[in-house]
């Protein structure tokens, strides 16, 4: 994979095909999808500027309201994308601060700055949203403990894990660096969708909201639901 990840014509494309996808995420959600709420819109635009046009089809499968049905692969990849969202953003911060700016050479050093920083990320888009509903702070971060863990060691094991071998010795102004954070963020996306799905269906996790419903409620002039 280091070849690939340190092309500048591979990443070129790649940066393109990214912007390509934003772009149409955010026409699609502007003109067909509206009724989402602002945290899922979010959410869905850090997932394609993460994974790019895979991003894009995970939105397109399961987060318009034009969903025909709401399957447990849908709720499990809806799940996936908001634990996705923060958590990456936890992993790109981790390794700009400190395999970057701070140029720390400790993999261990780095490895657990980074694993505090995506679960930092990843509780905070669950505790927050509860408790702007009037859960108390414990009680939601109990919930988010209990709900938001598996999910993100897992994904974090992999997308860390994988960055780490691939470009463990690349500094910030390498393309590889870059590259390589990238991949992992998708790799990581791909392991934790089965723990979620898992979780879905046990009750664990929720799975998100159906985007049809609300859809279905703007339609007929309700309120849109959060």
């Amino acid at each position: 994979m280091k070849p690939i990840l340190s092309d500048p014509l591979v990443m070129g494309v790649w940066a393109l095909l990214v912007a390509a996808s934003v772009g149409t995420l955010w026409w699609d959600i502007h003109e067909r999808n509206g009724a989402l709420p602002s945290m899922m819109k979010g959410v869905w635009t850090l997932v394609v500027l993460y994974s790019g046009p895979l991003g894009l089809a995970v939105y397109w499968y399961s987060g318009r309201t034009q969903s025909s049905d709401d399957s447990l692969w849908r709720r499990g990849f809806r799940s996936t994308a908001h634990c996705y969202s923060g958590c990456g953003a936890g992993e790109v911060l981790g390794f700009v601060l400190l395999a970057g700016l701070l140029a720390l050479r400790s993999t261990l050093l780095i490895t657990a700055g980074t694993f505090a920083l995506a679960y930092t990320f990843g509780y905070a888009l669950t505790v927050g949203p509860l408790m702007q509903e009037g859960v108390g702070f414990g009680e939601a971060m109990l919930d988010a403990l209990y709900s938001e863990t598996p999910s993100i060691t897992v994904m974090e094991i992999a997308a860390i894990g994988t960055d780490l071998l691939i470009a463990s010795g690349a500094h910030v102004t390498d393309l590889l660096f870059w590259g390589a954070l990238v991949f992992s963020l998708s790799v990581g996306f791909v392991f934790a969708f089965p723990v979620n799905a898992t979780l879905v269906h046990f009750g664990v996790k929720e799975g998100m909201k159906n985007p049809a419903e609300m859809g279905q409620n703007t339609s007929t002039g309700g309120a849109r639901t959060a």
